[in-house]
């Protein structure tokens, strides 16, 4: 018998079976060729950013940039892309990226985990479909060696779906753990160059905060002592720079009052009572 002979013998379940074994197929097909290329440059890609990492950030950043179309890429260029993040903000990033990008690994189970679940159902309700169709053809009073034979034929067929179902859920099911398998360890190499990166980063964090930009000197001169109350120097600010300058001269009430005008001399009385209690 050809394909298309045993498919027509399957009876109206292989129609479902069928559509969930192109599904799977389809998913099992893409995610292989997702996995090969993650694996054929995935440990160049940590390997490279690290070292670059240990020289300078600003060609570590450039190198993972180029190289975010993997998910590795991605992982080491989201932290990076930051303008000098606090540790805490660095590491978030990594576990954000690493949480979307394993997400995005997972794409297809659902599929291969519908193709697991319904496809031995489907395999067994078309194999009592069969088996109703053979033997609600004949009754007791006309069994006989031909009628029989013909039972076995009818019964042999309803077990090709059930075989069929059977076929689709063990392959989906191989290659779902598989892919599951990726992907966990796939979270072990991002935890791995994860950690290394935030190591490498607060080493640099701590060597940038031991190490500030000192100020200039213009903007650090010391201050002159203020003289006493009695002195005759004060200071006035100019632009941030402390200066020491002569004050103006003191007014003078008698130098000050117009020629023209006589001040009238005051009695001795008079000069007693306006002079102030000395303290």
């Amino acid at each position: 018998m050809d394909v298309i002979d045993i498919f027509r013998k399957g009876g109206p379940a292989m129609w479902p079976l069928l559509a969930l074994s192109i599904l799977a197929l389809s998913v099992i097909v893409e995610r292989l060729g997702f996995w090969f290329k993650i694996f054929s440059q995935e440990r160049e890609i940590v390997e490279r950013v690290l070292d670059a990492a240990q020289q300078n950030w600003q060609s570590a950043t450039e190198l993972a940039r180029k190289f975010s179309y993997q998910p590795a890429g991605r992982f080491l260029y989201a932290p990076l892309r930051l303008s000098t993040p606090d540790p805490e903000v660095f590491r978030l990033a990594l576990e954000s990226t690493a949480e979307d990008e394993i997400a995005s690994m997972r794409q297809g189970e659902k599929i291969l985990e519908a193709a697991i679940a319904l496809s031995p159902l489907l395999g067994l309700l078309g194999t009592v479909l069969g088996l109703i169709q053979s033997l609600g053809s004949i009754t007791l009073g006309q069994i006989s060696s031909a009628s029989s034979a013909g039972v076995t034929t009818g019964i042999g067929e309803s077990l090709i779906s059930t075989a069929t179902g059977l076929i689709v859920a063990i392959v989906s099911l191989v290659f779902y753990r598989l892919f599951q398998g990726f992907a966990v360890n796939q979270i072990k190499v991002f935890r791995r160059a994860g950690s290394e990166l935030e190591l490498l980063y607060r080493q640099y964090w701590v060597n940038l905060q031991d190490s500030p930009t000192a100020p200039p000197t213009s903007a650090m001169t010391t201050p002159e002592v203020i003289p006493g109350r009695g002195s005759d120097r004060r200071f006035s600010f100019d632009l941030g720079n402390r200066r020491a300058v002569n004050p103006e001269p003191p007014v003078n009430p008698q130098t000050n009052i117009n020629p023209g005008y006589s001040v009238p001399p005051q009695s001795p009385s008079q000069r007693e009572d306006s002079a102030a209690p000395e303290v």
